[in-house]
This record gives structure tokens, sequence and C-alpha cells, in this order.
């Protein structure tokens, strides 16, 4: 597991672009997995600014969702389908076809219908259809939720239907005009095994409110307690925070002499 301590989100945001624009330089069907959420999203606007800086092809590149809520219409603009157009897919100029959300096919199924549960195979098997996601961009909630993850979640877990926690609810509610009754209780998420199987985890966290999740993540014990730090079992993991993000973290000036002394053609 890597650790960068960057001044802001726009560095985090443009480590993350490079990152992506060398690996499509190298693989002009590269495999993405799609976060939403707040974190996310001054990365993607650094993709899209490099994309047109550098005449990246990005005609093949796929994607693959983390998560989306069950009970919204797709067509709302707070459902993950929307969210991922909108952020994603129409600022990089994407094929809206090779991008894909869970369960996206079943917005209008009611939550017992046995096809939600099947939805989750059929999810995971999508992704090994295409080989795999090359590069998992991830947020954290303040509970060390990673997707809709909550703690206790399996660390073995699939593509699956789950309850969201209240804290979940409370922290979604700015995206439904601060009102936690219309954001819903449920939602279908990849599962931590699923997320675990990427070749390359990037997870981002900023503010002071992440800091505790970030030192449960990186320097707690692996738990389902805290479902990120699955992510110190994997072999190509990278952390980035702001430094309010990793306010707790013990080992932060090894963090930091660690990237600074990190060879350039190594990437992260």
């Amino acid at each position: 597991m890597e650790v960068i301590i960057v001044r802001d989100e726009d560095e985090a945001g443009e480590i993350y672009a490079q990152c992506v624009a060398d690996l499509v330089s190298v693989k002009l069907d590269a495999v993405l997995g799609l976060a939403t959420g707040s974190s996310p999203l001054v990365a993607y606007r650094h993709l899209a600014n490099l994309v047109v800086e550098k005449s990246i092809d990005i005609s093949q590149v796929r994607g693959f969702a983390l998560d989306e809520y069950i009970g919204l219409p797709l067509s709302h603009p707070e459902s993950y389908h929307s969210v991922i157009q909108r952020t994603v897919v129409e600022p990089l100029g994407l094929n809206s076809e090779n991008v894909h959300v869970p369960g996206d096919t079943l917005a209008g199924a009611p939550l017992s219908d046995g096809t939600r549960m099947a939805a989750g195979v059929a999810y995971d098997r999508a992704i090994a259809a295409a080989g795999g996601v090359d590069i998992q961009i991830l947020g954290i909630g303040t509970d060390g939720h990673v997707g809709f993850n909550e703690p206790g979640s399996s660390l073995a877990s699939g593509t699956r239907i789950k309850t969201l926690a209240e804290q979940t609810r409370i922290d979604n509610a700015r995206f439904f005009d601060d009102d936690v009754t219309k954001v819903p209780t449920h939602c279908i998420t990849q599962g931590i095994g699923t997320i675990m199987r990427a070749r390359h985890l990037v997870l981002l966290a900023f503010g002071a409110g992440k800091a505790e999740a970030v030192a449960e993540t990186v320097e707690g014990g692996v738990s389902a307690f805290c479902p990120a730090s699955a992510l110190q079992m994997h072999p190509h993991a990278t952390i980035i925070v702001d430094e309010d993000a990793a306010f707790r973290l013990r080992h932060k000036d090894y963090y930091r002499y660690a990237y600074a002394h990190k060879p350039a053609w190594q990437g992260i």
C-alpha cells in the first residue's frame, strides 16, 4: 500500500489523471472502475482536461460503476446511472455503451424480485468477461465503507444488494436537498471481493471528516469493522489524501519521505 499526502484535491486529481493516461497509452481498451460521490469529481475533471490536451483516444475505454441505488428510476438525477453519465461519460467523451452500472437493466424491478439477486452475479461475470478492472477509483465513507459496503460487510463479498447504514444516508442527503427521507434505503454494490480483484486501486480522501476512516484503513487492523482496511491486502493499492485527511496517520513523515524519493519511472 502506498500513501501519498497531497496539498489539495487538484494535486490528487492530477496524479489520478496521469495514471489513467499512462494506462490508456498502452492499452486502448482499458477498463476503468468508476465511483460516484464528491471525492472523485476533481479527478474526473483533470482526466477530461488531459484527454483534450493530449488528444488521448478513449473511444475503446470501458467502465464499470461501483454501485447503484435501488428504488430510483435511471432518469433520476441522483441515480448513479445519471451521475456517471453526467460526471464521467459526457466530460470524457466515453462511449456510453461501454459503461455499465450494476442492475441498470432492472431499475423497475421490486426489491424482492429474484432477478435483483441474479443481477449481482451477472455484474461480476461481466467485469470478468471484460478482462477485469485495470484501475478502480474509490472514495471512502466516514465509517470506512467503500462502494456501499457498510461496516460488517464480508471482505470476500461479491456484487449484491445491501441496506444502507443510517450514517451513509445522512451523509448522502446533501445530494437529495438535504432530506434524508429522499435517500433510498437499499442499493446494489460491488462487494469487497469484487473490488479487490481490480489490478490497481486508487482511494481518494479529503477533509478532516475522513481522518479517522483513513487511519483505520491504512494503519488499523484488517477488519470488516472498516471495510476499506481490506486494501492493506491488495498488491497495488494507492491511498491519496490531503493534509486534513492524513491528520491521524502515525507514519505521515515516512509516507512523505517515501513518495519524495520514489523513482520517477515507477508511477503510482
